[in-house]
């Protein structure tokens, strides 16, 4: 209860009698002269660490009272600057009541972040009179653990260091975060191995009042927290002494047992030393695996080196003016030339980042030397058999040897070197060791692009007279649960030839794959010279056609069906059930001579793995139909790789995919921005007109949702595609909202807000937030409990690797080895009955950090979009309320959640509060779109392109000049051996580009590269011509790409 006088609170709760002291002292202070203060001032430079204090001086004049205009302590804060002084608890201005919380301004404390501010540990204790302590100091930065049910306790000292006697009017907790956790007292709490009746009889206070501390005298009052739940635990605790108001901000961290037991105690330290560069132009050559049934291609891979003054040009950051240029079909070679020539240097020093100082090497039997490479398993550094590094004595200047990989086990390389370096090896030598890019599948991007320009206009510049014939016949559908959209798609491109490029643009759940297999099937049934081409971007959507395809094996021979495999992918991966489809030889998978090719008439294949049957041999024209499914994955460049060399003048070509979901993964920002982050889907989509109206000769959209129920897609459907998708999952009564105590049984969307504590540890980047992945484990653990649920039917997506390694090992000790989980881009194209969502993000600064650099998902639509469309039945969402409010689309989620009373956790925060512009998602804005739904499935589209994408014309009208290279003509004598999609899913903040398998030499085994036949259309003429760098433009632009200058690859060893 509290009583207040004109200046002072009174606050009972030390009995009566100080009730009575205190409220006669307010009577005559009111009736004599009154408490003159001066208006508080500012401390920007003190934090929310507990180092807050407001001087309230006596003045020659009464404070003023408060202008209506002016900032009061019960304003919300909106802008930035506010924002971050409000959580700081920075600003105080104007106010004419001293009972008010510096670090809150406000009667309660929501979320305070610890780490928002880096001057927390500059403000001095010993700068004033009065010393007031700080509770629970942090430990390496980080708030103090404490288990739930224990009991933890600190002092606050505080200290008279005048000459004078000072009143100590009140001691008392302002607030708390959660309610009520920290209680005050004179004494020392009884801790967690006392008895239980003095547990009983100790008393814990709210404040503490009315006390003179003499000159030098030292007040010890305890702190006590005894937290109920794991997360983040706050306190303030308003010292009003004397003329100052001094406050102290406790924090303390709960763990359970699951979150204690993934606390690490290695403190994060990225090294940054300089490490010394490798001259690698010469070498000793080491010794490249062999392998048996080696196969040489028909056609040769070219090198494309990078030209010296172009990787000059890049690294100075210069930016090549082509890039200003508009797109068309002159500069098409050039323009992503150039992207690729960026993007490559990029990857290089990735690389070259990993490159390890001072370490040891081991003998492995006879024959071997091992390596152990922190951060293989996880793909960083992507290492693969084939792959050769460079070794050389630590601190030597000596000619390094070449060291090829022959085996790679979970962190560790097995090596063979020449002979010599073998002989000379003692397991105490120390090494340099330089990693090398692998730079096959670049060299088939190179030679797509190139090869492009052969498909004329019709497919890379498409316009309405691009075309043969569209003539739409009846057809009954093999499918009979296909709708009237999916029907209208299959018509198309049964009744297309030699027209413009046929897209399918479905949001999630809406039967993309459904209406190509479709399409497939009627084309294998009754067009039986069709020869279809099917490619994906990743090896998991591949897999994924396969086994729809398999649903319907009634209808097709499996002889005629052809899964290509790249030889890196491992043969355990593969479901066993499609391994009768795939070709290997040594438990290798290969791609099959030029004559077993041809008698498949559906073949699948990867966009990368596509580049082998044109090495093989397979001639333009042979297929007659290319479907590129998740065609919004791949860059422009990958769409091109089975284009290029198949697509011939009659070939139909369908690209099926949503540009609103996950697009390529491109690792150069630059190169991204420019133009390499787009996919061939989205520019068609959104740059001509016959896509952009909804020709029905040239796209269809699915709108009608199969997987979601109708809450889940309410909130995608609004913020993406215009409120126009329609949910059409049967409605089922399913027992898992039994499993799981949901606010609201109607609405399967949950989000349960816990204020964590993100985290990093040794040398590792990643970021994880334990408090976040024990509550998903317990989560789990209650779903599965009775038995309705079954592990197969929950999904965990999270942004950062490191988190995805901590609940997976908490899993682990509750044995649940069925249960995925994995980035956004390791579930699209997936779904699961139940997908929980952790979003690792607990500090303000290190979400600016990922919206800067594009990593996590709360500032990216596209990861947004994906997540929340995973789920079948029930989608749950952990994270800290506070954080993911500002970015809007998160927001837009935790306010449907609590409008529909389905919030658990932590308070929310008030919704004036929220959606500070600073965290907006401002340069990553959805396109939208508008549909209309017309007779026998027409469409009236109307796409809205994103302002801020960058599009097919950059302007620039900074002076250039010009500077003419040319590619490199040599051409190894090697073999074009296959390699997975650059697109394999995996989290962008850690994946590499994906790896290309080795390339074997052709002449080993005594096996003679065969002679090129004559190709037809020119593509014989493609291989024997010289690959020509476009001419290039320079003007001395910034390039705002973080490139390092370091020597070129010796290219006769790829």
């Amino acid at each position: 209860m509290n009583a207040t006088s004109s200046f002072h609170e009174i606050t009972i709760s030390c009995g009566l009698l100080n009730f009575c002291k205190f409220a006669i002292e307010a009577i005559n202070c009111s009736s004599s002269s009154p408490r003159k203060t001066s208006p508080p001032q500012t401390l920007a430079d003190r934090s929310a660490a507990g180092l807050l204090r407001t001087n309230w001086r006596a003045s020659e004049q009464e404070i003023p009272p408060i202008h209506p205009a002016s900032e009061g302590w019960g304003r919300r804060r909106s802008s930035s600057d506010e924002y971050r002084g409000f959580k700081m608890g920075t600003y105080v201005r104007n106010y004419s009541d001293d009972e008010f919380s510096v670090a809150g301004e406000k009667p309660d404390v929501e979320f305070m972040d610890y780490q928002n501010d880096g001057s927390i540990q500059d403000y001095s204790l010993e700068d004033a009179p009065v010393v007031v302590t700080v509770p629970f100091p942090f430990i390496d930065g980080k708030p103090k653990s404490v288990l739930v049910g224990e009991t933890s306790a600190d002092t606050i000292s505080i200290e008279n260091t005048s000459s004078e006697p000072v009143n100590l009017w009140s001691v008392r907790i302002f607030s708390s975060n959660p309610e009520d956790s920290y209680v005050l007292s004179m004494m020392k709490p009884p801790l967690n191995d006392t008895d239980e009746e003095a547990k009983r009889n100790f008393l814990g206070l709210t404040s503490v009042e009315d006390r003179t501390l003499q000159p030098g005298q030292t007040l010890t009052i305890w702190l006590s927290c005894t937290p109920k739940d794991i997360g983040l635990h706050t306190s303030i605790v308003h010292v009003d002494i004397g003329d100052e108001k001094i406050e102290r901000v406790a924090f303390l961290l709960a763990d359970d047992n699951v979150s204690q037991a993934l606390f690490s105690d290695k403190p994060y330290s990225r090294k940054h030393t300089q490490k010394k560069k490798f001259e690698c132009s010469s070498f000793v050559p080491g010794c490249r695996p062999t392998r048996q049934h080696s196969q040489g291609f028909k056609f040769k891979l070219p090198q494309f080196v990078i030209p010296a003054d172009i990787r000059e040009l890049i690294q100075s950051k210069q930016r090549p003016d082509v890039l200003s240029e508009e797109l068309n079909m002159t500069n098409y070679a050039k323009f992503f030339s150039t992207l690729l020539v960026m993007e490559e240097i990029n990857l290089e020093e990735e690389m070259r980042s990993y490159d390890m100082e001072r370490i040891l090497m081991r003998r492995r039997g006879l024959e071997f030397l091992s390596l152990e490479v922190p951060g293989l398993a996880e793909k960083r550094p992507s290492l693969v058999h084939g792959d050769f590094i460079f070794v050389r004595h630590a601190g030597s200047d000596a000619r390094p040897y070449q060291g090829f990989i022959h085996k790679v086990e979970a962190d560790e390389i097995f090596l063979k070197f020449d002979n010599q370096f073998h002989l000379a090896h003692r397991d105490r030598n120390q090494y340099d060791v330089s990693f090398t890019y692998n730079r096959l599948n670049m060299r088939r991007l190179y030679k797509a692009i190139h090869e492009a320009e052969l498909l004329g206009p019709d497919i890379l510049f498409p316009c309405r007279s691009s075309s043969g014939s569209v003539k739409k016949g009846p057809f009954k559908p093999l499918n009979p649960h296909i709708n009237t959209e999916q029907a209208d798609a299959v018509a198309t491109i049964l009744g297309c030839r030699g027209v413009a490029p046929y897209v399918i643009y479905g949001p999630p759940g809406t039967g993309k794959t459904m209406t190509l297999v479709e399409s497939i099937l009627q084309l294998y049934t009754a067009k039986r010279r069709a020869n279809v081409l099917i490619c994906a971007a990743s090896n998991s959507a591949a897999d994924h056609v396969l086994a729809k395809l398999l649903q319907a094996s009634y209808l097709i021979r499996p002889s005629d069906i052809f899964r290509l495999n790249a030889a890196s992918r491992q043969y355990e991966d593969v479901d066993p059930d499609f391994i009768r489809f795939c070709f290997f030889q040594d438990m290798v998978f290969k791609c099959p001579p030029l004559q077993a090719l041809l008698r498949y008439k559906i073949v699948i294949s990867t966009y990368m793995s596509s580049s082998m049957l044109q090495s093989e041999g397979i001639r333009q024209g042979h297929f007659t139909h290319i479907f590129l499914d998740e065609a919004g994955q791949a860059s422009e460049p990958e769409a091109m790789v089975p284009l290029s060399g198949l697509c011939g003048r009659d070939t139909v070509v369908v690209l099926a995919g949503d540009p609103m979901q996950l697009g390529p993964v491109v690792y150069c920002k630059q190169a991204e921005k420019d133009g390499l982050g787009k996919s061939y889907l989205q520019r068609l989509l959104f740059e001509y007109e016959q896509y952009s109206t909804g020709d029905p000769n040239y796209v269809t959209k699915l709108v009608r949702n199969y997987r979601c129920h109708p809450a889940i897609l309410e909130l995608p459907s609004e913020l993406f595609y215009g409120g126009e998708l329609i949910a059409c999952k049967e409605d089922e009564v399913s027992s898992i909202y039994d499993s799981i105590d949901l606010p609201n049984k109607s609405f399967p969307v949950l989000f349960v807000g816990i204020q964590g504590c993100d985290e990093r540890e040794g040398n590792n980047p990643s970021w994880f937030n334990r408090i976040e992945a024990s509550k998903v484990v317990n989560i789990i653990r209650n779903l599965t409990r009775g038995g309705d649920v079954r592990e197969a039917d929950i999904g965990v997506i999270t942004p950062y690797r490191q988190q995805v390694v901590k609940i997976k090992k908490a899993l682990e000790t509750f044995e649940m080895p069925d249960l995925k989980v994995g980035s956004v881009e390791q579930f699209q194209g997936q779904e699961r009955e139940i997908i929980i969502i952790s979003t690792v993000r607990s500090t303000v600064k290190h979400n600016e950090f990922d919206k800067f650099f594009n990593l996590g998902f709360l500032s990216n639509h596209r990861r947004f979009n994906v997540a929340i469309t995973r789920a079948k039945s029930l989608l749950i969402i952990v994270g800290n309320p506070h954080i993911i409010t500002k970015d809007r689309h998160w927001d837009r989620l935790l306010r449907y959640c609590a409008d529909n009373g389905s919030y658990q956790g932590c308070p929310l925060p008030p919704p004036e509060e929220t959606q500070v512009s600073g965290f907006r998602d401002s340069q990553d804005e959805p396109a939208r779109w508008g549909y209309n739904q017309q007779q026998e499935s027409s469409a009236n589209y109307s796409y809205k392109q994103d302002p801020h994408d960058s599009g097919s014309e950059h302007v620039n009208g900074l002076p250039s000049t010009e500077n003419e290279v040319e590619w490199s003509e040599k051409t190894l004598n090697e073999e074009h051996q296959p390699c997975s999609s650059a697109a394999e899913a995996d989290s962008p903040e850690f994946m590499l580009k994906q790896k290309a398998e080795e390339e074997e030499h052709v002449e080993q085994d005594g096996v003679q590269p065969e002679q090129c036949p004559a190709k037809d259309n020119k593509l014989q003429d493609a291989y024997a011509a010289k690959y020509t760098f476009p001419p290039e433009c320079i003007k001395h632009a910034a390039y705002t790409g973080t490139l390092q200058c370091y020597n070129e690859q010796n290219e006769a060893l790829s």
